[in-house]
């Protein structure tokens, strides 16, 4: 049998968010450990596993953090495949962690907080944006590399998918949070011929429950 020739595979890498957290404090939790799937999570996982359920899927690759595990636990139960962890899916840094910081609760109103909050551009509060689309990229194409000529998943989470995102798209890094494409067990789904990219498409498997999942910072 003759050999593929260069750039002649296409590769698909799922880039997919972890479903709804347990969280009843409302608070940024960041990369603290310990904050697990809530139950309605652990449908939208469900619900992600049985959309990719039919695909060629033969790596699957996870952050490290619990919540992103679990939501990665039933893809790789239907495909038969162990998740291997990666900390470049890891969430984005913040100095906020902790902290109840919906409608500007323990931010705005502690002055400590406010020399955290002088360059949204970078942003001084935590991890630069260009850093993260930098080390998802590395996760992504590790990934395609050993999937090649079949399907990828990185459970992962919203900031270090979107940024990714805005790069890929040659978009700026500055942007309202509130507006990003990446919703809860989303799929931002990246097709590759080779090593180039072809197209990048965005579904919701989990749509008809993201009316239930809790709204707003630690969501």
């Amino acid at each position: 049998m003759t050999a593929p020739a260069p750039n002649d595979d296409r590769t698909v890498v799922h880039l997919v968010r972890h479903g709804e957290v347990h969280n009843p404090d409302r608070v940024l939790y960041g990369r603290l450990p310990e904050f697990h799937l809530s139950t309605l999570g652990r449908e939208m996982a469900d619900l992600v596993a049985a959309h990719l359920a039919d695909h060629d899927v033969t790596h699957i690759v996870s952050s490290p953090l619990e919540r992103a595990r679990e939501t990665a636990a039933p893809i790789a139960a239907s495909h038969g495949l162990e998740v291997e962890l990666d900390a470049r899916a890891l969430e984005a840094e913040n100095a906020f962690e902790g902290r109840a910081v919906a409608g500007g609760k323990g931010i705005f109103r502690d002055p400590k907080m406010w020399r955290l909050m002088v360059n949204p551009m970078r942003p001084s509060w935590g991890e630069p944006y260009a850093d993260l689309a930098t080390r998802m990229q590395a996760a992504v194409d590790d990934a395609r590399d050993k999937a090649r000529g079949h399907e990828a998943v990185i459970v992962s989470h919203q900031a270090p998918i979107w940024m990714l995102r805005l790069a890929i798209e040659g978009r700026r890094f500055v942007h309202d949070p509130r507006r990003r494409q990446c919703t809860l067990a989303s799929l931002t789904t990246l097709t590759y011929r080779g090593d180039d990219l072809e197209s990048l498409a965005y579904s919701e498997p989990a749509a008809a429950l993201l009316p239930l999942a809790h709204s707003g910072a630690g969501a």
